[in-house]
């Protein structure tokens, strides 16, 4: 499969990040959004990130005035231009469905349609549509320019030549590309978010205060990031989200999301998006 017109559905932080690392390997990219404010805040977002990159010499004029390039758009219309749709809208199962019968829709047939999804299952997205086997997951890390890895997802139907073509286009966009199976949380929040939850517990047990959780999984742990750093950076409520997947799909009560977790997500302290979370922003 020949890919050159990749479509972006959602330019929230991973949507128009994933059109921008897109836009810097050389291919031509569209990036929609139903909400006009998103689009104009992603516009800016794209434009500030790259300026920074090319002062730092981590992308040249070419790829800056590729990234310039991206059509930023509030319908589906041109999407049947695409070769490849990828779909980085909110953590929502409805949404997410629906979305991929209308994805289903436009583009054109035999394109791929990939999700950007953290948690949900492939297999039933994919069989909301009528090409199962060109449906896929695509889960960047964010932030996306700088995040290296790429978990790619196989539902059920999922064809080899749908997985190798997300593998190669992956590679193209500098990123590492690792294949999981359709799982809840695939690899990356299975492990990551029960580490997160686990957190929350020692806070809400009075174990430690944030800044000390933090500081001992930063310094005792190498990791770049503590774990109550990072949920206010993932967002509180994707994170309840995904710990509901998980003990929903795996049927396991230690994957029981925190008490405290609840309480701030119904508080609408959801992190940096809110400006408070375990920190103040």
């Amino acid at each position: 499969m020949t890919v050159k017109h990749i479509f972006v559905i959602g330019a929230g932080t991973m949507g128009n990040g994933i059109a921008q690392v897109a836009a810097t390997s050389g291919y031509q990219v569209t990036c929609m959004d139903v909400q006009p404010a998103a689009l104009e805040k992603a516009r800016a977002t794209v434009a500030k990130s790259t300026t920074k990159l090319l002062e730092k010499g981590m992308i040249n004029m070419e790829q800056k005035a590729s990234v310039d390039a991206i059509q930023f758009v509030p319908t589906m219309d041109t999407m049947k231009d695409a070769d490849l749709v990828i779909e980085a809208a909110t953590e929502n199962p409805e949404v997410k469905l629906r979305l991929f019968r209308d994805m289903d829709v436009n583009a054109r047939e035999g394109v791929i349609l990939a999700s950007n999804t953290s948690s949900i299952s492939i297999t039933k997205i994919a069989a909301a549509t009528k090409r199962p086997d060109r449906v896929i997951g695509m889960h960047f890390m964010n932030p996306v320019p700088l995040m290296k890895l790429v978990e790619v997802i196989r539902g059920s139907g999922t064809s080899d030549e749908t997985a190798k073509t997300v593998v190669d286009i992956c590679k193209v966009m500098s990123k590492e590309p690792v294949e999981a199976n359709d799982s809840p949380g695939f690899i990356s929040n299975r492990i990551l978010c029960p580490m997160i939850n686990e957190a929350i517990f020692t806070l809400q047990e009075g174990v430690g205060a944030p800044e000390a959780i933090d500081q001992v999984m930063k310094l005792g742990m190498n990791h770049p990031m503590g774990p109550l750093e990072l949920a206010d950076l993932i967002g509180l409520d994707v994170v309840l989200f995904i710990l509901e997947v998980l003990q929903r799909g795996l049927g396991e009560d230690k994957y029981r999301p925190a008490y405290l977790l609840r309480k701030m997500v119904d508080a609408g302290y959801l992190g940096r998006k809110t400006g408070k979370g375990f920190y103040q922003y």
